[in-house]
Formats: C-alpha cells, structure tokens, sequence
C-alpha cells in the first residue's frame, strides 16, 4: 500500500479540470470520506493503471503505518465526492481501475456505493484492507476485482502490530472470505524484526499455506510516512534471510518479496 498525501496535500492533488470523457456514471449519492488520491499508479494494482482513492478512518495504530493521517475521521471530508467523480471522469480511457484505499476503506458505510459507480462508469475496483471488518468486506467483495489483504502477523502476534486486543480474529475471517469469494487477491504481510522474527514469519506461512493461499508477498518495512522512532531507529540489510525466502518461495506457487533496493 503507497502512502497517501497529507490532508493539506490531498486538496491541491485533483486535476485541473479537461474535457468530458464519452461514458460517465449516472449521479447518485455517494457520501464517502475521501482524505485523499493519487492520480495514476500502476503498483497499486497488478497489471492496470490505477487511481487510488484514500478513505478516511482505522481503529487499529500500527507502528509502521504509512498514512497515520488517515487514521482520525474528520466531520467533513476532505474531498466531496462530486469532484472525486469529476476527476474520475476525465481519467476515463487514460487507467483502467480505481483502487479504494486508506485508513480501512470498509470501515466507511458509503464504500459500496462508492465502488458500485466506479464499476459503472467502466473502471475495475481494487481495494486495499487489512480485513478489520469482514462482515462489511463480505458486502463489497463482488463488486471488486481484485483484493489486497493485509495479514500482519501470526493471531497471537496481532497486538503487538495494531496495538488493539483481539484485532487478529477479524483479519482471519476476512481471509477466509477472501479465499471463498473466487475475487483475484494478494494476501501481504509488512514485516519488522523488532515485530516479526524469522519463527513468526515461518509460523504465519505456514498457516497461510494451509488455508489455501496460493498469491503471498512479503514487504519490508519501509520508513516512509512511519513515526515510530523506535521502528525507524533499527537498519537491516539481510533481513529476512535467504534461507527462509526459500522456504517461502516453495510454499506458494506465486510468491513476492518487496524491499527497499531490490527483491
């Protein structure tokens, strides 16, 4: 997941307005609270050119967090949806998904209208989630099509990571209804040693195997939008190591490693 423009930043990233596109959505209400959007991407969703829409709000405090700014709800949002449609519109033929992001796009009760207008103007929709809440991700998930879910640790290792109690047993619901949904995913653990030493890596795997999980990628932190001194503090080179990428690499037929300088 990219980080996401500061609020200040997120109101000058709009696009200044250009030609109406051929095929628009019909206008319906969508009250989505948007902190923020990035134009074009084309790592924020496997083999299409995205825009990546940044909802606002997550009840989980992970350390390594890219978009702590995202983490608070506003009373108002930052973006009104009618210029999010706009800027959309004039993206028409130019990218081929709209990818919704954050914070934790589910926690926001207007995600489904939001994505239902996206499909309808002609987009993919991608969506970014760490699986908070999978009763509300059972309700989007056909209208996306394609999921990136964030499994951050082992069940016993999730509060050291989100610092909330209990925060593991929604997320392995929310990939159990991933892997029922037949929707194209990425199941994707951000990783720390002073979080994740090489065992709870190994242990996570391992279970993610057994579930079913065929598409697995491991990132290393990056300290990118992070304000936690204590994780920014430790530099790593050989981090996870080779031998247990090997293990990794023979558990799952699609497997990813994303580091700073290389994989």
């Amino acid at each position: 997941m990219q980080a996401a423009p500061s609020l200040r930043q997120a109101a000058t990233r709009l696009p200044q307005p250009g030609p109406s596109p051929r095929v628009a959505a019909p206008p319906q209400h969508v009250a989505l609270k948007v902190g923020g959007t990035t134009p074009f991407s084309a790592t924020d969703f496997p083999g299409q050119l995205c825009a990546v829409i940044f909802v606002q709000g997550c009840p989980w405090r992970c350390g390594y967090c890219h978009n702590p700014h995202l983490q608070s709800r506003t009373t108002d949002s930052p973006l009104v949806w009618e210029d999010i449609r706009a800027f959309l519109q004039r993206r028409a033929g130019l990218i081929d998904a709209v990818v919704f992001s954050g914070g934790e796009p589910t926690m926001d009760s207007g995600l489904k209208a939001a994505m239902l207008e996206v499909r309808q103007s002609g987009f993919l929709v991608g969506l970014h989630t760490g699986g908070i809440y999978p009763e509300r991700l059972r309700q989007v998930l056909p209208l996306v099509d394609w999921v990136g879910l964030d499994i951050k640790a082992t069940a016993a290792g999730y509060e050291a990571v989100t610092q909330v109690r209990n925060s593991g047993a929604p997320a392995f619901e929310s990939l159990r209804a991933v892997l029922q949904s037949g929707v194209s995913y990425e199941i994707r653990t951000t990783i720390h040693p002073r979080l994740h030493d090489e065992d709870e890596i190994r242990t996570l795997a391992r279970h993610l195997a057994r579930a079913g999980v065929t598409h697995y990628a491991l990132q290393v932190f990056r300290p990118t939008g992070c304000q936690d001194d204590a994780l920014n503090s430790m530099r790593f080179s050989d981090y996870p190591s080779a031998a247990l990428l090997a293990e990794l690499r023979a558990q799952f037929p699609s497997f990813i490693l994303r580091k700073e300088g290389g994989s």
